[in-house]
């Protein structure tokens, strides 16, 4: 649909090493504070409403959820200055947290109302699930990696960020806390895991990247009637790892 543009690329197993223009400079205390507001405002208005792609940001409140989220707290400390620049960063584990673009994109594709319950598959650093948490939603997350989910599951906490975070296989979902309002997941899988489909409320909408050499951003939303899809833009995304790998 929309070919002639880039493919984003999130949780990349490699580091992104462009700088972009919107780092926020090296500060301490109050003024450090002050420094990343402006550059969360900035990423705001040049990376999102702006729309670097086809589709800006233009729901208010998924805006304001990225402005007010920092951002900086979820990458390692030594590349705080880069964090709201318009590029995935490693978090270690070979991770990265996702470039503000797509978090914000797939925030407002799950359309999240207050008290929303929602489930995350792929915890990754807990930024996304912040933006989550932030628009209202009773957010669980499922993370593969046990030190991930530990360290996104203490950063949360001490942001104050009511999110269940546990490590697990995301393919099977998370049933005890089903169903859900929305379901995100941030790994591409080869197809739509079912249980992930049986675990959506009716009305429920499911985002997830699907495909492998070629992929694209996938918007489900569960009905009466069965399943509608719409294809969003082509992304490139890190596989989604355990039970779906199986046949």
């Amino acid at each position: 649909m929309i070919a002639r543009r880039p493919a984003v690329v999130l949780r990349l197993a490699l580091a992104f090493t462009a700088a972009g223009s919107l780092a926020a400079p090296a500060g301490h205390g109050l003024d450090e504070d002050a420094s990343f507001a402006e550059a969360r405002e900035r990423m705001v208005q040049e990376q999102l409403a702006a729309g670097p792609f086809r589709h800006p940001i233009t729901d208010p409140r998924v805006l304001e959820a990225m402005r007010q989220v920092p951002r900086h707290r979820f990458v390692p400390p030594e590349i705080a200055r880069l964090a709201y620049t318009d590029q995935p960063l490693p978090i270690g584990e070979e991770q990265t947290i996702s470039q503000p673009y797509i978090v914000a994109l797939m925030t407002e594709l799950a359309a999240v109302q207050p008290g929303d319950r929602v489930l995350e598959i792929g915890t990754g650093s807990g930024y996304q699930a912040a933006v989550l948490a932030s628009l209202g939603g009773e957010v669980y997350s499922i993370e593969i990696l046990e030190g991930l989910a530990r360290r996104a599951g203490e950063t949360l906490q001490a942001l104050g960020y009511a999110v269940r975070v546990r490590a697990g296989d995301g393919f099977f979902g998370w049933p005890e806390a089903a169903p859900f309002d929305a379901i995100l997941v941030t790994a591409a899988a080869p197809r739509v895991p079912q249980l992930l489909i049986d675990q959506l409320k009716e009305g429920g909408r499911l985002v997830i990247p699907l495909g492998e050499a070629a992929q694209e951003l996938a918007v489900f939303r569960k009905s009466a009637g069965g399943l509608s899809e719409r294809r969003v833009i082509p992304v490139r995304f890190v596989p989604m790892t355990g039970a779906v790998e199986r046949p």
